[in-house]
């Protein structure tokens, strides 16, 4: 058993996950949104919850985490991979466990839309950040993104999970929210009945502009979110 909260954030389309253990009350925050803290720390109080961690599943570069002044806020410790967030208090890889009361999240290396990318599984949720979205994938074109990494991060460690498990993405730009793996597997566009190399022809041509907010996340991300003179 257990609680799952989807949060938006409209100005970058980003989603934000709450996560807990409804019986110890033992929560963990998703990629949190810096504009976002207030609402976010109310609904935790709200439900009685005690936040544990705070999780990045990548340096976003269209937003800026508010992961290190949650952390600040709560006593929670911040969670990213060592590549990506050198100031997380705790930094994990493939394949590490963190109790979250009697749930389990799991680690799942996911690189290639960054070379820092994590998706976190917990019971039949997956929450797969920028690497794998509803009918699509995250971007390869900057942050030493790859490619061909991001194929098999996809089709070898998130494609390996049960058909019925939830994907939870960090973002989506058409209004929904919420996928399967078999599904993905099944109607993904950008994978189904495609090769690698398949695969990188359509994200080395997608000609997307740079998040607007490039500049100044990368940075900020890099920190947790925190102002440099903390």
């Amino acid at each position: 058993h257990m609680f799952v909260r989807q949060l938006f954030d409209a100005d970058t389309w980003t989603y934000s996950y709450l996560v807990a253990d409804p019986t110890t009350g033992d929560a963990a925050l998703i990629d949190p949104v810096d504009t976002q803290v207030e609402r976010d720390l109310k609904l935790i109080e709200e439900l009685g919850f005690e936040l544990r961690y705070v999780l990045e599943t990548h340096v976003h570069a269209d937003h800026i985490t508010s992961a290190g002044h949650i952390a600040d806020r709560t006593g929670a410790q911040t969670v990213a991979h060592a590549r990506g967030a050198s100031c997380a208090d705790l930094h994990v890889e493939h394949g590490n466990k963190l109790a979250l009361g009697e749930l389990e999240i799991e680690v799942l290396g996911t690189p290639g839309h960054t070379d820092d990318s994590l998706s976190f599984r917990v019971g039949t949720n997956v929450f797969t950040g920028d690497a794998l979205f509803i009918r699509g994938s995250g971007r390869t074109d900057f942050q030493n993104g790859d490619p061909a990494q991001l194929f098999d991060s996809i089709t070898r460690v998130l494609f390996a999970l049960p058909d019925a498990t939830t994907v939870w993405p960090g973002h989506d730009y058409k209004g929904m929210s919420s996928s399967t793996i078999g599904e993905e597997k099944q109607f993904n566009p950008r994978l189904a009945g495609k090769s690698s190399v398949e695969f990188a022809d359509i994200m080395n041509n997608l000609g997307l502009p740079a998040p607007k907010k490039l500049a100044e996340s990368v940075p900020a991300n890099r920190r947790c979110g925190q102002a440099l003179s903390n």
